[in-house]
């Protein structure tokens, strides 16, 4: 059963029953090593034509796509399916669902880098608020633009107007994507999601530049995830020690959450704590503690010795910055922007109150920040559109700014892409006060423009 590849995805089609009794005989070892040799991004099982199956049969299956994704180190998981089927694969692998699932090969295609020139807009839901924002980020980081329904409410009614978008994507699922370890952002912290047995592997799929560019861009909280790691061994230790080590140059902090090394010596947990590394049972322990929060993740100067001076190269694609970020907050407020000045300088706040902030990475072909400060009155405006109404309450508008600078930096990635600029985005961190900000950005220099939209001011801040 050769599987079928079409925009760098390859599909197995098995037909029938699978039941663990007859699903070997739809596999044959020359067909697994024909698929190792493939170019491709993902690899899928088409449960399209599948009458019937079970976990015995499922198990077949993921065990082969476990396999592939070690050698190939690509993204794997199912896909064609119904509500029910969707719902039987998630009860099946509750505690374990570590693959994608995606309702179409079409909305799997959107996950794919196949190269799409085209800008998509897509509706997303799903209930896991964590998955929904993957999904966003992964979405963004292809160039598409993600429309986040934050209800199952807001889902039906945006819904009825499927003809609005590209694709609508629910009953879907984001597992160890790209075989990169799964970040998302919860307050102002990064979480990574870890599990299994941690070896020296960790090295290649944890995202080394991005972790640096989130150092970079002002998170100061790192929160591993742990609940599924069954154990460690001495490779991995290394490995955490060396990062934890490098994030005091930050202030920076890392805590593992759920991790209870079992069959790992207690030695390793005592060493892991001597390299600064923080242990919690529960992720509430942290990030429903707001004094802890707010102490661990606060905001400070990196103490880096090497400074990071602007490139010319950089400020000659200054136009194409500005160009996303003026349309993008344009679109969304339906004034007008204009552009009162530009100066090379350390950032420059007159008014820090009423005002707040974010900022977002950018690494690949070239390296650096945007930080952008917002009266809080154009925040509001901006996250209406994303939240669906008016918003009031600041936590709830810092989290939809955060989506809202994704968009900017994903409009970013695909002005510049036009060029052949090839770049990768960190989340966005925001900051409730943007002396906070100041503090962190001391001692960097970058393009400063101020900007007016309807009376209200805006700043635009370039660096690295």
């Amino acid at each position: 059963m050769r599987p079928t590849v079409k925009d760098r995805i390859a599909v197995f089609n098995p037909q029938g029953f699978l039941d663990g009794n007859n699903t070997p005989v739809f596999l044959t070892v020359d067909d697994i090593r024909a698929t190792e040799q493939l170019s491709v991004d993902m690899v899928l099982v088409s449960l399209k034509k599948v009458i019937f199956f079970n976990k015995n049969g499922l198990d077949v299956f993921v065990k082969l796509l476990n396999n592939l994704r070690a050698k190939m180190r690509v993204s794997i998981g199912f896909c064609d399916y119904d509500h029910q089927k969707f719902q039987a694969i998630v009860k099946f692998y509750e505690k374990d669902l570590n693959f994608s699932l995606f309702k179409t090969q079409k909305i799997a295609s959107l996950f794919a880098s196949n190269n799409q020139e085209e800008t998509h807009t897509v509706l997303i839901y799903n209930e896991d608020p964590s998955q929904r924002s993957t999904m966003a980020i992964e979405l963004f980081d292809f160039g598409h633009n993600p429309v986040i329904a934050q209800s199952k409410k807001e889902f039906e009614e945006k819904k009825q107007h499927q003809e609005a978008y590209y694709a609508v994507v629910e009953d879907t699922f984001l597992g160890l994507f790209g075989q990169k370890i799964a970040t998302r952002v919860s307050g102002n912290a990064i979480i990574y999601t870890i599990s299994n047995y941690l070896d020296a592997t960790i090295a290649d799929v944890f995202n080394l530049d991005y972790h640096t560019n989130s150092l970079n861009v002002g998170f100061r909280l790192f929160v591993f995830d742990a609940y599924k790691v069954v154990a460690m061994n001495i490779h991995a230790l290394n490995f955490f020690s060396r990062l934890s080590s490098s994030a005091t140059e930050y202030n920076a902090t890392l805590c593992f959450v759920g991790l209870t090394l079992e069959k790992t010596p207690l030695q390793f947990k005592e060493d892991l704590e001597d390299s600064g590394i923080l242990f919690f049972d529960h992720m509430d322990d942290i990030l429903k503690n707001k004094e802890l929060l707010e102490e661990l993740g606060a905001s400070s100067a990196a103490m880096t010795k090497h400074k990071r001076v602007l490139t010319k190269t950089l400020v000659g694609e200054l136009p194409r910055f500005i160009e996303a970020t003026v349309s993008t907050i344009e679109m969304m407020t339906s004034a007008t922007a204009n552009k009162e000045a530009a100066n090379i300088h350390q950032l420059d706040v007159e008014d820090t109150q009423d005002k707040v902030a974010s900022s977002i990475g950018f690494y690949g072909d070239m390296d650096g920040m945007i930080v952008l400060i917002f009266p809080k009155e154009i925040a509001r405006k901006t996250c209406e559109l994303l939240l669906g109404e008016a918003e009031h309450d600041i936590d709830a508008i810092l989290d939809a700014l955060a989506e809202f600078v994704n968009i900017i930096g994903g409009r970013v990635k695909s002005l510049l892409s036009e060029k052949g600029v090839a770049l990768s985005i960190t989340l966005p961190r925001t900051y409730l006060k943007v002396d906070d900000l100041l503090e962190m950005m001391q001692n960097k220099k970058g393009v400063q423009v101020d900007l007016n939209f309807a009376g209200d001011k805006f700043v635009f801040f370039l660096t690295r």
